[in-house]
């Protein structure tokens, strides 16, 4: 983890995260100059680079502020940004009135620095409005927390979301934010830029095993994929639940649904680090689509009652990784179909010798 890699300052904030193979290179970088946002890059060398002009990125024309060296090494590049956050009450009978939006393009941000632990491979990006005339954040912030991982593994807390070694999981958590009507609910606009050559699908899973996440049958998954289907080439995935609690529990679940993947018709937020890398072509042969992700619903008031909201989402390359039975699922499957069909075949073999022995005690007839 590098924090300002070629910058002394902490006014702004940078954070670069590489995981280095035999073959290959991936870079994560994260950022809150403009929208929070994060910058993924694949490359085919294990010796690749980020180049950071910081000059160039401060100013009103950051194109080309940021790039890989060498740039012939980079196969697959993309980027997530968190543009907005929607705040909106169901009112009847009047239906949905939508508040004054956040722009997270105007949010000021703490310094990631005072977070930053290289042993945990954990960060956060903390802020609130610069102007919050409602004074909702006045008691409050928004924050995204960054985990990468070295291994393979699973989350300890719920949603326990499983994990590659080239993976990074972000948690988005509102805290102690005012809602500004009763039964409030909030939407986060994600944006993805993705090249030419490469497209977002959104894919939705359902099981019948909810051991590591209780009661949360469905996984999403907003894969990039080329443009024929034939490779998958990063992915974001998450479970269908949000959270109400630092310490969650199965009874602090939060709805939490997908409103559609679309194409933006609009331009994202200036001096972020999407326009440093993309340039130009972010206006021409990038293609930027977007999701709204809402949380909450009629069904309670978790965050009316706890002022507190928590989504977890994993980000990576290549196929996002699938849950699969527990050996401790399987025995308890075969205990509860096996036991019944021994049972069966017990009753059974003990039948057949009953009516043996019974037509045994007859002479036989010559």
């Amino acid at each position: 983890m590098q924090y300002n890699p070629g910058w002394n300052s902490s006014a702004v904030n940078l954070l670069h995260v590489q995981a280095v193979g035999p073959g290959d290179s991936l870079h994560y970088v994260w950022s809150s100059i403009g929208a929070p946002a994060v910058l993924l890059v694949a490359t085919q060398s294990p010796s690749s680079a980020l180049r950071v002009n910081w000059t160039q990125l401060l100013s009103a024309s950051p194109a080309g502020a940021i790039w890989i060296d060498p740039p012939d090494s980079v196969v697959y590049s993309t980027a997530v940004v968190f543009t907005k956050l929607f705040e909106f009450s169901e009112a009847k009978p009047l239906g949905e009135f939508f508040y004054p939006t956040y722009d997270l393009s105007e949010f000021s941000w703490d310094s990631l620095n005072h977070t930053l632990n290289h042993t945990a491979l954990t960060a956060e990006l903390s802020g609130v409005p610069a102007t919050d005339p409602g004074g909702g954040f006045a008691n409050g912030s928004l924050a995204f927390r960054v985990t990468a991982y070295e291994a393979d593994g699973r989350a300890g807390r719920l949603p326990s979301l499983l994990h590659t070694a080239d993976s990074s999981q972000l948690e988005f958590v509102l805290a102690g934010v005012a809602p500004r009507g009763n039964g409030s609910r909030f939407v986060l606009e994600v944006a993805m830029v993705e090249e030419a050559g490469a497209v977002r699908r959104l894919r939705s899973e359902r099981s019948i095993d909810d051991e590591y996440t209780p009661t949360i049958f469905e996984v999403l998954s907003l894969v990039a994929e080329s443009e024929n289907g034939s490779s998958t080439l990063g992915f974001l995935q998450w479970k269908a639940t949000a959270y109400g609690s630092r310490s969650p529990r199965r009874e602090d679940g939060i709805r939490c649904r997908a409103q559609g993947l679309r194409v933006a018709n609009w331009t994202l937020p200036v001096s972020s680090i999407v326009q440093a890398y993309f340039g130009e072509s972010l206006g021409s042969t990038c293609t930027i689509s977007a999701l709204n992700v809402s949380f909450g619903g009629e069904e309670g008031q978790v965050y009316q009652e706890k002022r507190y909201l928590s989504w977890s989402v994993l980000l990576g390359f290549g196929q996002p990784p699938r849950d699969t039975f527990s050996a401790l699922v399987i025995s308890i499957a075969a205990v509860a179909l096996g036991t019944p069909l021994a049972m069966l075949l017990l009753g059974s073999c003990l039948v057949l010798l009953a009516r043996r022995r019974r037509y045994s005690e007859y002479e036989p007839i010559n």
